[in-house]
């Protein structure tokens, strides 16, 4: 009985780092996702009022759910309309 608590306790001290590890990576890919999806977003909005919007009238018209990525960091449209996220 000690020697499967023994084997358990090391399986488990294996795979919790490589599963937060793989998480931290999973969220910044999905935050580059995302990024890409609001120039999408941004483009759509061009065509029907033909101006850059900022971040506020994306979400405030609905074009997307959040201002911010999986991770929390703030989403930037620069005057260009280039998107950025992180610290401005």
């Amino acid at each position: 009985m000690l020697l499967v608590m023994v084997v358990i306790t090391v399986l488990l001290l294996l795979i919790i780092p490589n599963v937060v590890t793989q998480r931290s990576s999973v969220q910044g890919k999905g935050c580059a996702a995302y990024v890409k999806s609001i120039e999408a977003q941004i483009q759509a909005y061009h065509l029907q009022h033909n101006k850059i919007p900022s971040i506020e009238e994306l979400e405030t018209g609905k074009y997307i759910t959040s201002k911010t990525c999986p991770k929390g960091e703030p989403i930037h449209i620069s005057d260009d309309g280039t998107v950025s996220a992180g610290k401005s």
